[in-house]
């Protein structure tokens, strides 16, 4: 379970495909000095295994599935990701309850300066999640607990202060990249109750 605060950028220092998968070792520009091999770390949003660790980096593995549903099969060398460590019970939690399980991909179509720094981005929105994705409501995109401003049956905006520009991937978004979107699991828990109590009331 993570929070969708982002800790730090990550740099993908070596990758390696076999059998399908995608293996990747990361450095941190933060140093992760706890992390042990089984733990989870989130990966632009992406719930990984650590499966060896150093003390300037760490390994992942992406399977086909994760491939096919994520931006981590267009990742290069040198690119790089968001990161955060699970969760821990004693912190508080900044954004909103993330899994680390993502729905789809998202394609940014428009950005432009909001009234100064802040950007406001223009997103599309596969069809299937739209009925997840409210006005005021939470999205996670590559890992980041984010705002939707504006929500439309296929696209969504949100803002990206400057801070969230300077601690995060945002700064290398433009028009045509593709983002991992996890949207709020709260809203399929309710419309999964909803439906099996319609369906349990006699006609």
């Amino acid at each position: 379970m993570f929070s969708g605060i982002v800790e730090t950028i990550g740099k993908i220092l070596h990758m390696e495909s076999s059998d399908g998968c995608i293996h990747f070792r990361i450095s941190p520009l933060m140093k992760f000095d706890d992390l042990t091999v089984g733990d989870s770390i989130s990966v632009n949003g992406v719930c990984l295994t650590v499966t060896n660790f150093t003390d300037t980096s760490f390994h992942v593995s992406a399977v086909p599935e994760t491939l096919r549903l994520t931006n981590l099969g267009q990742l290069a060398l040198h690119d790089s990701v968001n990161l955060e460590r699970s969760l821990k019970l004693s912190q508080r939690i900044g954004g909103h309850y993330v899994q680390g399980h993502v729905d789809g991909m998202g394609q940014i179509l428009d950005i432009k300066h909001d009234h100064g720094s802040a950007l406001l981005v223009k997103i599309s929105l596969p069809e299937k999640l739209s009925r997840y994705v409210v006005n005021k409501g939470y999205i996670t995109l590559d890992g980041m607990s984010i705002t939707i401003i504006q929500s439309a049956p296929d696209w969504f905006t949100v803002t990206f202060i400057p801070h969230t520009q300077e601690a995060t991937i945002t700064r290398h978004y433009s028009i045509g990249t593709m983002i991992n979107i996890e949207v709020d699991i709260l809203g399929k828990y309710v419309e999964k109750l909803i439906g099996a109590y319609t369906h349990a009331i006699p006609h």
